[in-house]
């Protein structure tokens, strides 16, 4: 668990380095919920300054890698000796794969990138909703998820959704916490469990995450109609709106531009390749 300093100056290192324009995707709720015993973070100081960080998110036995170096410090090896570290732990928790993030327009971080063993995977667009007038339609039910109870439906989802592997399907549903940012939905339409979407409140922001559709039942407008509503519950609240989607996810792309979202940054994503680690 990180400690309410270690917290506060990964967010003024961030704040600094975002003054160059881009944003990094640092994933601030998962942050301050980080378990007991597992090292996720790796940390560089300069007296008792912050100027190196490399944050883990691990997705099953798959792990991102997204960090950052105060411009001031940059070219000393201070992030190749963070990322080593980060590998060796990844390693020795057997994790399958290695995915390096940094924003699609940071001139540094595509230097560093160069510099390491690894291939371009997939890039991810960040998205930010724009007032728009959309018309709720109730047919569509979204129900507090039941962490007991509704585990199966989440793998399933994942599996189904998003192509994630049945294994790190499981192994993630078994680190997920319940914290006071997230706000985790089961959907239910037409007489049954249709999907699941989660709205993470952060920083005075709403970020939408995992919203899946199982395949059958796609192409009815369920979609659309939970997220109406959930745009409209989140905007009702005065915070602005955010999510992200894969590039290639023409389908889901469509539907978020079409209910009023709009990209305003992109990320891009390396997978690391074995010789590196």
């Amino acid at each position: 668990m990180l400690s309410k300093n270690e917290l506060e100056a990964i967010k003024c290192l961030q704040e600094v380095c975002e003054n160059e324009g881009y944003q990094l995707k640092l994933n601030h709720d998962m942050l301050e919920n980080r378990k007991e015993g597992r090292q996720d973070d790796f940390f560089h100081y300069e007296g008792d300054t912050l100027v190196g960080f490399l944050g883990c998110y691990y997705f099953g036995s798959k792990v991102e890698m997204c960090g950052m170096v105060h411009p001031d410090y940059r070219r000393k090896g201070i992030f190749s000796f963070l990322l080593k570290n980060a590998v060796t732990e990844a390693e020795q928790r057997k994790a399958s794969k290695v995915l390096l993030n940094a924003p699609s327009s940071s001139v540094s971080g595509k230097d560093f990138l160069r510099s390491v063993a690894c291939k371009y995977a997939f890039s991810e667009y960040q998205m930010k909703w724009h007032e728009k007038e959309l018309h709720e339609i109730d047919d569509v039910i979204l129900r507090d998820y039941d962490y007991k109870k509704d585990q199966e439906i989440e793998i399933q989802l994942d599996i189904q959704g998003f192509g994630i592997e049945e294994q790190d399907a499981r192994e993630y549903v078994e680190t997920m916490v319940e914290n006071e940012y997230d706000h985790r939905f089961i959907i239910e339409a037409e007489g049954r469990v249709a999907g699941k979407i989660r709205v993470s409140e952060v920083e005075k922001e709403a970020w939408i995450y995992g919203f899946a559709i199982f395949p059958e039942l796609r192409g009815k407008g369920i979609g659309r109609k939970v997220l109406t509503k959930v745009v409209k519950m989140e905007h009702q609240k005065g915070l602005p709106i955010f999510l992200e989607v894969e590039a290639k996810n023409a389908q889901a792309l469509t539907l978020y531009e079409s209910c009023g979202f709009k990209s305003y940054h992109s990320q891009d994503y390396y997978s690391l390749l074995k010789s590196e680690s």
